[in-house]
């Protein structure tokens, strides 16, 4: 069976402090466009939500647009940009890098219970 969706509608939206996150559920894949204004830091507005000291997602994404700096728990750290393809284990934090917007496409498939309310 072949699934076709479009990100121009998703099925569902999240919105969060200086973001949101929009998800096309599939079958086997829930993919998502993440965008993060200028300021977002996934501590200071995710941190609450997720209920965890850091992102416990593992991402396979593409940078689309913006910039990004990630701080692995142990300390490590990359910038990433448009046109980067990255695979961020669980156990991060992450805010945007200068005055645009980043937007991310998440192609991991964990993104269906991301910035989603505990419970909910």
């Amino acid at each position: 069976m072949i699934e076709v969706k479009s990100t121009e509608k998703p099925d569902e939206r999240r919105d969060f402090p200086r973001g949101h996150v929009e998800l096309c559920h599939l079958s086997e894949l829930t993919f998502a466009v993440a965008t993060f204004e200028p300021g977002w830091r996934w501590t200071e507005s995710l941190r609450q939500i997720a209920g965890t000291d850091s992102c416990q997602v593992h991402h396979h994404a593409y940078m689309a647009s913006g910039r990004m700096r990630i701080r692995m728990d142990d300390g490590a750290e990359s910038e990433i940009g448009p046109g980067d393809v990255f695979d961020c284990p669980a156990g991060h934090d992450a805010w945007v890098v200068g005055d645009e917007p980043a937007v991310v496409f998440d192609f991991s498939g964990q993104m269906s219970d991301y910035a989603k309310a505990e419970g909910v």
